[in-house]
């Protein structure tokens, strides 16, 4: 036999096996993985790791090239169930052009409000999806959605620019059912129009901005009379605005002297933290976790506080874990970024460590015997958490250390060598390993999933979980029965790792999720 041929082939790496981002090893997902963690995942930011029109550039090639079904499912999921905005419009222009019948299915479930619908029509006017005008179809679609809609949809949906709701209307010249919608189009666009055949509502809108000193302030977007608005009518409207509501304005309340009223201070903090409104309003951490991130620094102390306690109480929403539990967060210095991508208007004060941090908290919090491996390089040692801290103060901590290279291989060998036998193995990461040591030649692989597969046969009934918080295009361990690779955060997540480690789910990859989409 000749030994230098085939010590040379055993180099050779295994189908499959790519370099990341990073520069590691790592296993490439399939075109439709890959397409699905943009769409669930991709902001259309730039990361850590690549930039914004690296990341638009691979999803318009991963779009035209996917079947156009799997391209109608995922802009359907990418919207209902990953709750993302820009790349399900995105999908929906591609579908326009690829296949008109699958993109009439889709249309209606993707653009659920005026928002979305001007999205897809500057998807489409960019041209990246192979046209640049909407057609026939889209134009029919988009005149139906103009006609369907409340009148207090399309007050609200002009909000906005580029392009504005009245370029909409333009450019698709719906024909206006009845004669108040056909008012209401030519004051949308502009136009001189009888007020007597306005709506309602239009009319109050109208009457407040001209003369809104001792008004009632009508029920629209506050982007349309927030400028017209005093601090009394602020005051106002912070005295009976809803949970949600509350949580969403607290930087409007303080700008326009809300909080200059003690009173007005408590009564917001005590509806933040009072639990049957939190439990109600169905509140998650991830949502309270971006509202302190961006609350402004002279937010009353309060005010803040009573975050922190909604915090805690929103975990009652979080489920808990079957078993002894892991959890892995990546503190490596990629981390540090927005986890919507850099150099975007949405770009979030929420880092990937700050999601991370996060996800170890809360699981912590519910499961107090939770063992908690923050990693870079190595293992972060000497880090003290504990389940009677508040989640906040939990991620704050973890949020704090790290910031070297990445080794994701690194929390599983140490618990094979501490001999920790835990059921589920939780990881929250950028994934973009590349500093690992341990069977991380090519001929084998991946440093991770040489590990993984050691820790099985150390422990057969364990699983892992690995949520990856930025646009990907490669894993480190396979999808299996046993694996879950979770592409994207939202507190939905929570319940999918629930259900995961009750063995209800098996490890299906994403694509399994999109394809069990009914259109």
């Amino acid at each position: 036999m000749n030994k230098n041929l085939f010590a040379s082939a055993a180099r050779v790496a295994p189908a499959g096996v790519v370099t990341n981002n990073a520069g590691g090893a790592a296993f490439a997902m399939t075109a439709e993985q890959q397409l699905a963690q943009y769409v669930v995942t991709g902001t259309f930011g730039s990361t850590f790791y690549t930039s914004a029109k690296a990341d638009l550039e691979r999803v318009v090639k991963l779009a035209q090239e996917a079947r156009p079904e799997f391209v109608a499912k995922l802009a359907v999921y990418g919207r209902e169930k990953a709750y993302m905005k820009d790349a399900p419009a995105f999908m929906l222009a591609v579908l326009s052009v690829t296949d008109p019948a699958l993109f009439a299915k889709a249309f209606p479930r993707v653009v659920d409000n005026a928002k979305m619908l001007r999205n897809f029509v500057e998807a489409v006017r960019s041209g990246l999806a192979g046209r640049r005008s909407l057609g026939s179809g889209p134009q029919a679609r988009v005149a139906e959605w103009l006609n369907d809609a409340s009148v207090r949809q399309l007050i609200n949906g002009a909000v906005g620019n580029d392009p504005s709701l009245a370029d909409v209307i333009k450019l698709a010249r719906p024909k206006a059912q009845g004669a108040e919608r056909e008012a209401l189009f030519g004051y949308l666009i502009g136009k001189p129009v009888n007020a007597a055949a306005l709506p309602k509502e239009v009319n109050e809108l109208e009457a407040f901005k001209q003369a809104p000193s001792g008004a009632k302030v009508p029920n629209v977007d506050f982007r349309l009379v927030d400028h017209y608005l005093t601090d009394a009518q602020w005051s106002d409207v912070a005295h009976t605005a809803g949970w949600q509501m509350t949580r969403m304005n607290l930087n409007s309340f303080l700008r326009h002297g809300v909080f200059k009223d003690r009173s007005m201070v408590t009564l917001v903090a005590d509806r933040l933290r009072t639990r049957g409104l939190i439990e109600s309003a169905k509140v998650m951490p991830y949502q309270l976790l971006a509202a302190y991130r961006h609350s402004a620094p002279d937010l009353p102390r309060e005010i803040a506080d009573a975050l922190h306690d909604a915090l805690d109480i929103a975990l009652a929403n979080v489920p808990q874990f079957e078993g002894r539990v892991a959890v892995c967060p990546d503190v490596s210095g990629s981390m540090k970024d927005p986890v919507t991508g850099k150099g975007t208007e949405q770009a979030s004060k929420v880092r990937c460590i700050d999601v991370a941090a996060l996800v170890a908290a809360a699981v912590l919090a519910k499961n107090p015997d939770a063992i908690v491996l923050p990693f870079e390089g190595e293992v972060v040692d000497g880090l003290k958490l504990s389940s009677r801290d508040s989640v906040l103060t939990n991620a704050e901590k973890l949020a704090s250390v790290g910031g070297g290279s990445t080794a994701v291989s690194r929390p599983l060998i140490r618990l094979l060598e501490t001999g920790e036998r835990v059921d589920t193995v939780i990881y929250v990461s950028d994934y973009e390993s590349w500093a690992d040591r341990e069977g991380a030649l090519r001929s084998r692989g991946t440093a991770s999933q040489t590990v993984w597969e050691r820790y099985k046969r150390f422990h057969p009934s364990a699983k892992l979980v690995a949520i990856d918080v930025t646009p990907n295009t490669s894993l480190q361990v396979r999808n299996a029965p046993e694996v879950l690779n979770v592409g994207g955060f939202s507190d939905a997540v929570f319940d999918v790792l629930a259900a995961f480690t009750r063995g209800e789910a098996a490890g299906a990859s994403l694509v399994a999720a999109v394809e069990a989409v009914k259109l």
